[in-house]
């Protein structure tokens, strides 16, 4: 998989692998789902709960500079991020659910998933019906993460990745000469203002022990050094926690530019977009995965208070069921493991990938017995 990337929406070999791989382990498998989404259903010796477990699948568009002899065959395009080794992950796991379906109280629906790195498949396969035959009723996900050594995992209760939303700003002022600014009204000026005071939104309106961000990523404006252009763009980025953070981070931004704009004589359009909702671990789920851990790799690094302002849109999933997202700490001292997700150079301890399925296979079953013994008179 790693030779043969594909990128968002495209993932078409990949997920004809997939299906074939499910099908064959007798799993019932749905395909195109959310574009180029596979599910797998295996029935246990009950039809609940039904456990789900999430696998992305899609690429980067980055050239890779690994030099490694499995290096991708496709120009431009890269797993830079892992999702072939969830992909892989995932393949295991069901070969070990399909063998030992019989020790099981429960039902498994498998999901691979596409689009992750636009943000897009999981809301796909959602809009698209993955869960139309039965809601399940818990939801498991894993990732590999370089940021942390082989052998620690992270299996946080609450808040794990934060929401990300982004926005636009398109300023217009009046275009004219750079040497009679008095005849003009400068958008770049009041760009580099809106940009000084958008910074401000964080530290002042966010509490210190909570944390968020406003970051401008694009500033857009002129085409010659004597000219004072009729517009500006800005484009940035929004991270937060909470949805209420979301609601208090957008007010401040909305209000900030239409201020800043206007006291320099400005017109202004802004576009906000909610991308991806926070991911948050529900407690149950996160202490049977904790529980799983201790029983299988007792001699594991747990951590249980890990935050990143990254975005997962597994998050989509995790707002519909109960679940729990864990790091796998993939990062060594060999290869390229220590280089970060999204480099050229980026690569993974592949020695960490029968743990992930160990530890979600092992979940799986601490959520099937509590929800057997809930049941039981």
């Amino acid at each position: 998989m790693h030779q043969h990337p594909e990128l968002a929406f495209r993932e078409h070999q990949t997920s004809s692998l997939v299906a074939e791989e499910l099908t064959r382990l007798g799993f019932e498998v749905a395909t195109g789902v959310g574009g180029t989404g596979v599910s797998g259903l295996l029935r246990g010796k009950s039809p609940s709960p039904l456990i789900m477990l999430r696998f992305d699948m899609d690429a980067l568009p980055i050239q890779e500079e690994t030099g490694a002899e499995y290096a991708s065959r496709n120009p431009g395009v890269m797993h830079a991020c892992g999702h072939d080794a969830h992909t892989a992950i995932g393949i295991s796991t069901a070969r070990l659910l399909a063998r030992h379906r019989d020790e099981f109280d429960a039902s498994f629906l498998l999901v691979f998933q596409p689009a992750e790195e636009i943000g897009q498949g999981a809301m796909a396969m959602l809009n698209d019906g993955v869960f139309d035959g039965q809601k399940p009723d818990y939801a498991l996900g894993v990732h590999v993460w370089n940021s942390l050594p082989s052998g620690t995992f992270v299996i946080n209760p609450g808040a794990l990745m934060a929401g990300s939303g982004t926005f636009e700003i398109k300023i217009t002022g009046k275009g004219g000469h750079a040497a009679l600014p008095h005849q003009a009204i400068d958008p770049i000026a009041a760009g580099a203002r809106i940009v000084t005071a958008l910074q401000s939104i964080a530290a002042q309106n966010v509490n210190p022990l909570e944390a968020a961000v406003v970051g401008v990523t694009m500033f857009h404006a002129g085409t010659a050094s004597n000219i004072i252009p009729e517009q500006a763009e800005l484009q940035g980025t929004i991270r937060f926690f909470s949805r209420d953070m979301w609601t208090l981070l957008c007010e401040r931004l909305t209000r900030i530019t239409l201020d800043t704009a206007s006291a320099s004589g400005c017109r202004v359009e802004l576009k906000l977009l909610e991308s991806t909702p926070p991911l948050i671990n529900d407690a149950f789920a996160a202490n049977a995965a904790q529980t799983a851990l201790k029983e299988i790799l007792p001699d594991a690094k747990l951590l249980t208070d890990y935050r990143t302002m990254g975005s997962e849109d597994m998050a989509y999933f995790l707002e519909q069921v109960p679940g729990v997202f864990i790091f796998v700490g993939s990062g060594g001292a060999g290869n390229h493991s220590a280089y970060p997700h999204h480099h050229p150079c980026f690569d993974i301890d592949e020695n960490v990938l029968a743990s992930a399925s160990a530890l979600l296979l092992q979940t799986a079953y601490e959520l099937q017995h509590t929800a057997a013994t809930e049941k039981a008179p």
